[in-house]
């Protein structure tokens, strides 16, 4: 599998510096074997390379490559899914461990980055929870007696969120939240990691792994990796076919940035709880400016054919609010994995050796759940007993309720796509229709061709059927990719692989006469 290309749109962390590591280029053994370099990765390595494990890391591309570079970076206890629904599905001893753990995450990161003396812009800050305004806010009183009941402490519901802009009308305020530039502290990670005898290889694609007394990982390139345990922490499983896919769900969601006056808006981080809900908060850039950044326009991936006009209607929504906003100047998406009961699937991999280990289902709290994989797979792997364990483990089932009713609404649309896909095009444009930079589907009579037309007029073809479970990829015309519907796995325009779960490109069809 080549090297992955990047994304074209422009996130806010685009000009962090990240350390350059070299490929793997020979055989090696090590202790435990981390796949993938992200939030996850790169804590559990840390962690376990605190504790004395020989620890090796493999990433496809650099550093960070995959949805961490993409966060905005809210370090959050309050529950992105709402205490008051995961209660319904986890009881409330479920909730207490996810505020918990949530809690101890922040606590972690709070501790490495002044143990690592990392510079970050770590905060520690407060968060508030509104309703849209002309709706009733009786979600607000619910939502603090599930919080409340979940063990969080501080909590209040105030008047309105300290924003002078706008109202936001009766809020519940989180303290102890925080934020922090993922990729400067990620960066420093790695020198922590590697200065504690750690090894990390980037652009190292991993095309096997085969767990057993031993696991083995093999690499596109050919060096294998023999190890006591692997992690696999890529952000959806790339070593898992079946199992892992049916109970969590791809959604795209939208973020922008815009320059500020320093101070203008209040540093906290703000949620409100419309569907799907925005979430705002600021950066500092100097002196004088701050980054104001706003998310939201969630939809299921490769599902619509507006990924344009969501920026458009996050920058309307959010200059009714503020309206000191300059210009859009950073736009970018990321994709989200939503489990089918609100709680990450983190522990062994089901169906598979006990030393094999996922990370995977941030349901939005990437950074934190991230943080909480480090936490809980160094305690399995090194042996040690956590309360969490149950709670996060992959091979939980679907609980009645809710949650089943999710799970199995949530198949039956990967089912629906795939069989509409093979049996219309819809609407989209023919290859003549095409312009520069832009790309479609055509059918060639039993086959679905995925055709790129290059900025040149070039056309560039491959097979349209995702290698993973034979669903057909649609094009997304803001990010220059092609999304699987069914299951989030990414290729960019030429059909390498960018996201998983799918580990192969799309498959080489003939060209056409140009």
């Amino acid at each position: 599998m080549k090297q992955q290309t990047e994304q074209t749109t422009s996130c806010w962390m685009a000009s962090a510096e990240l350390p350059r590591c070299t490929e793997l280029r020979r055989n090696e053994t090590t202790d435990v074997c981390v796949i993938g370099a992200g939030i996850a990765g790169l804590t559990t390595a840390y962690l376990l390379a605190k504790d004395g494990a020989r620890v090796m890391v493999l990433e496809n591309r650099h550093l960070a490559a995959g949805q961490t570079q993409r966060t905005t970076a809210h370090l959050v206890n309050a529950h992105d899914d709402l205490y008051s629904e995961v209660e319904k599905v986890h009881g409330v001893q479920g909730t207490r461990i996810a505020a918990q753990s949530h809690t101890a995450a922040i606590d972690l990161i709070e501790q490495i980055v002044r143990d690592e003396e990392i510079d970050c812009d770590f905060a520690r800050l407060p968060g508030y929870l509104f309703c849209p305004p002309g709706t009733s806010s009786e979600l607000i009183d619910t939502e603090m007696g599930a919080a409340q009941r979940a063990g969080i402490s501080g909590l209040e519901i105030v008047g309105r969120a300290p924003i002078t802009s706008f109202d936001t009308g009766r809020c519940l305020r989180y303290p102890q939240q925080g934020q922090i530039h993922p990729l400067k502290y990620l960066a420093q990670l790695s020198n922590a990691i590697q200065n504690l005898g750690g090894v990390i290889h980037t652009g190292t694609p991993v095309h096997k792994i085969e767990g057993g007394q031993v696991v083995t990982i093999e690499t596109s390139s050919g060096p294998v990796v023999k190890a006591d345990a692997v992690v696999v922490a890529t952000n959806t499983p790339i070593n898992d076919m079946y199992a892992m896919h049916t109970k969590m769900a791809p959604y795209l969601t939208y973020a922008i940035a815009a320059r500020i006056p320093r101070g203008s808006v209040t540093r906290a981080l703000f949620w409100d709880t419309e569907r799907p809900y925005h979430y705002i908060r600021t950066e500092p850039l100097s002196d004088t400016e701050d980054l104001l950044i706003i998310g939201g326009e969630d939809h299921k991936a490769g599902q619509v054919a507006d990924q344009t006009d969501r920026h458009g209607r996050l920058d309307s929504w959010a200059r009714e609010r503020f309206s000191m906003m300059g210009s859009v100047e950073y736009r970018w998406s990321g994709m989200v994995m939503e489990t089918t009961d609100g709680a990450a699937f983190i522990g062994r991999n089901p169906g598979d050796k006990d030393n094999v280990y996922i990370a995977t289902g941030d349901s939005g709290m990437g950074m934190t759940h991230g943080t909480i994989a480090g936490i809980l797979l160094r305690d399995l792997i090194l042996g040690r007993p956590n309360d969490w364990e149950k709670f996060y483990d992959p091979s939980r089932k679907p609980a009645a309720g809710m949650a089943w009713r999710k799970f199995v609404s949530e198949n039956v649309n990967a089912g629906l796509e795939l069989v509409k896909d093979w049996l219309s095009l819809g609407d989209k444009p023919g290859v003549k229709e095409l312009r520069p930079d832009e790309g479609t589907i055509e059918r060639r009579n039993l086959s679905l061709v995925a055709v790129y037309k290059d900025k040149a007029g070039k056309t560039h073809e491959c097979s349209a059927v995702c290698p993973h479970l034979g669903c057909v990829v649609h094009w997304n015309n803001l990010e220059k990719v092609w999304d699987c519907p069914c299951h989030g796995s990414r290729f960019d325009a030429n059909g390498q692989v960018v996201n998983g779960p799918a580990i192969s490109p799309l498959a080489p069809v003939e060209a056409k006469a140009q």
